[in-house]
């Protein structure tokens, strides 16, 4: 079938920024006549979702944007998330990606046509539509997790999930429970304690938290920003370097740079010793994993809140549910009028992919990846996968700014249709022999990092698949991530 008689040249599922940044490359490649169906109603996705009191980024505004529009107005080192959803509608209109969005729309399924080389993406409204090429931007953490305590059906009281929180909701006089000690706990907590009448805190897992170096950026600073772009530049330099520093010595190469990784522990036990005063509250909000095994988190205020009088820490596991509260392992029960999950998000089960995907002879990618092993050339494609790009891949996430990973997808794309266009051809497809050649390098690469090397028994981490295999991080240096995503040998795929 050829491209005229297609509805689109490619689909693009989810308008967050990778989504955009996809819409943006493919731009300049040439494709004009795109589709971003976005399943909630407006665009941003994470950022859209999320809207809790306490919503920040955990990394430094100046290295969470695209490199190439920067943002001189952030108010504060560590923007708030208002800021980055307004940063995102700014994207959009910048690079006129909003005429190629639609929203409300909930794509089911994907399945390639091999005799017309051409996906059809099947949507919960039952329609269809064919594109040349199918990208899913659909996010790392982008599938609530909602846990199925015995009893929930019959809690009484009120439950907001951290991600259909309701603005303006009066935590005052309150008797209110957070369940998770993840990252947007770490937010949430402390605006929490500060209304409610009672906040009890159940933890399953402790976390990792250092110091917050955070402040407002001055308006004679964000000034100079905006007039000289370079200033910018040096400033998310800085940054990005110290970032790197941390996530190359202090997870991927945990073996070579242990010293790297005991000074993070430090840092992090003297933050919480300086912080709170009971020594038993301590003890119990000392993770026994090493530092890196989960995202570890930056906050002033998280550890404070266990000080004040309306607040209580509970360790002791759930049991189940009742209309007016939470009975405990332990015996304990908690009176409960509002229940916040603050639970995370389900990556392996739900989010690989986040719908079915079929692609050649059949291939059922969800099913493949689940009962075989999570794999994706250079993050990015998939053999049996042609025409198809994903973003949220396993051995995708570079860095720890979301950033790095989709401007190093960006540079892949670009070298892709560039090839594309060269031959003349339109379709593409990763080899089985490239595919297979990266998935060893990476998971022998991983051999060093603080997920094998060091001890992370204990962390329920997201970076661990139900294999036990900790296939989300791409283990090397951002620089080399990016060189590599601009010069993979072109022979690694099959073009037609």
């Amino acid at each position: 079938m050829g491209t005229e008689n297609l509805d689109h040249d490619a689909v693009i599922v989810g308008a967050g920024f990778g989504g955009m940044g996809a819409g943006i490359e493919l731009r300049r490649q040439g494709l004009e006549n795109l589709a971003i169906l976005e399943r909630e109603d407006d665009l941003g996705g994470t950022w859209h979702v999320n809207h809790y009191p306490g919503l920040a980024v955990d990394i430094a505004s100046v290295t969470y944007s695209y490199s190439f529009e920067p943002n001189p107005h952030w108010s504060r080192l560590f923007a708030p998330g208002a800021e980055l959803k307004k940063y995102a509608e700014h994207v959009a209109d910048k690079y006129d990606l909003r005429r190629f969005m639609e929203f409300g729309v909930v794509v089911e399924r994907a399945e390639w046509n091999d005799d017309g080389q051409f996906w059809t993406v099947y949507t919960a409204d039952g329609r269809s539509r064919t594109a040349r090429y199918l990208v899913t931007a659909t996010g790392f953490l982008s599938q609530p997790h909602t846990p199925d305590f015995p009893g929930m059906e019959t809690f009484a009281g009120k439950i907001i999930h951290t991600t259909a929180w309701e603005d303006g909701y009066d935590f005052a006089g309150q008797r209110a429970a957070v369940i998770g000690t993840g990252a947007t706990a770490v937010q949430l907590i402390p605006e929490i304690a500060r209304k409610a009448k009672a906040l009890t805190v159940f933890q399953r897992t402790p976390i990792w938290v250092v110091p917050k170096v955070d402040f407002p950026i001055p308006a004679p600073v964000q000034a100079v920003f905006a007039k000289v772009p370079l200033t910018q530049k040096a400033a998310r330099l800085v940054n990005t370097s110290m970032l790197e520093a941390l996530m190359v010595l202090g997870v991927l190469h945990y073996k070579q740079a242990k010293p790297g990784n005991r000074l993070a522990v430090l840092l992090a036990k003297a933050h919480l010793r300086a912080q709170v005063r009971d020594a038993d509250t301590r003890r119990r909000l000392t993770p026994t994993y090493d530092f890196g095994c989960k995202r570890p988190t930056f906050s002033n205020t998280y550890f404070r809140v266990f000080n004040q009088p309306n607040v209580s820490l509970q360790t002791s596991s759930i049991e189940r549910v009742e209309p007016d509260g939470i009975v405990c392992a332990d015996g304990t029960k908690v009176m409960v009028d509002t229940l916040v999950l603050a639970t995370g998000f389900n990556l392996w089960d739900t989010n690989f992919p986040a719908f079915e995907i079929i692609g050649r002879d059949g291939r059922n990618l969800g099913q493949w990846w689940r009962e075989g092993r999570f794999q994706a050339y250079e993050g990015i494609t998939v053999p049996k996968m042609p025409n198809f790009l994903s973003l949220n891949s396993p051995y995708s996430y570079s860095g720890l700014s979301y950033f790095t990973t989709i401007e190093g997808q960006m540079k892949h794309i670009a070298r892709l249709f560039g090839e594309l266009r060269r031959r003349g051809s339109e379709t593409f497809e990763v080899t089985e022999a490239a595919n297979t050649r990266f998935l060893d390098r990476s998971a022998a690469a991983l051999d060093s990092s603080v997920f094998y090397a060091g001890d992370c028994s204990g962390s329920r981490s997201y970076y661990f698949n139900q294999h036990g295999e900790a296939t989300l991080l791409r283990p090397s240096s951002t620089l080399a991530t990016l060189r590599e995503m601009d010069s993979f040998p072109l022979d690694d795929y099959a073009f037609a």
